[in-house]
C-alpha cells in the first residue's frame, strides 16, 4: 500500500520533537497577508522542515519530495529560501555547536571558519585586466 510507504518515509525522516523545540523559536512568524484575512492555510513549518532535512540528509533533488508524502517540493524549497534569508540555518548551526560543546567539548583553539562561509578578504579586484594573447 503506497499510503503506508509514504507514512514510513515521513516518520523515518521526521525532525524529532526535541530538535523541533530548538528550531521552532528560530523561525520568524509568517503573517497572513491575504487581503480578507483568510486564504489557504500554510503548510505547518515542522512539515516543511521535515522536507528540507529529507533533501539534506538524502542528497536527493527537491522534486523527489513529491513522492514521499512529507510535503511538496515547492513548499520545502520556498521555506528553505525564506529561512536561509532569515538566518534560521546559521542560528541553528550555532546552537548545534553550543550543544555539542556542552556535551562533548570543542577545542576552540584550533577551530577556524571555513572559507566557503565568508568572502575572501583579499579576493582580488572585480575587473582585472585581461591577459594579452600571445600569437
Amino acid at each position: 500500500d503506497s499510503g503506508m510507504k509514504k507514512k514510513k518515509t515521513k516518520n523515518k525522516y521526521r525532525v524529532s520533537d526535541e530538535l523541533w523545540k530548538k528550531i521552532e523559536p528560530l523561525i520568524p512568524k509568517h503573517p497572513n497577508t491575504h487581503r480578507f484575512g483568510g486564504g489557504r492555510p500554510r503548510v505547518p513549518d515542522s512539515e516543511a522542515m521535515d522536507g528540507i532535512f529529507f533533501v539534506l540528509r538524502t542528497g536527493s533533488q527537491w522534486n523527489a519530495l513529491n513522492d514521499t508524502g512529507i510535503c511538496s517540493s515547492s513548499t520545502a524549497h520556498s521555506r528553505f529560501q525564506e529561512w536561509t534569508k532569515a538566518g534560521v540555518f546559521q542560528k541553528l548551526w550555532t546552537l548545534a555547536l553550543e550543544d555539542y560543546d556542552e556535551l562533548k567539548g570543542i577545542d576552540w583553539s584550533w577551530q577556524s571558519m571555513d572559507g566557503a562561509m565568508t568572502k575572501a578578504p583579499l579576493g582580488g579586484e572585480k575587473n582585472r585586466p585581461k591577459p594579452y594573447r600571445s600569437s
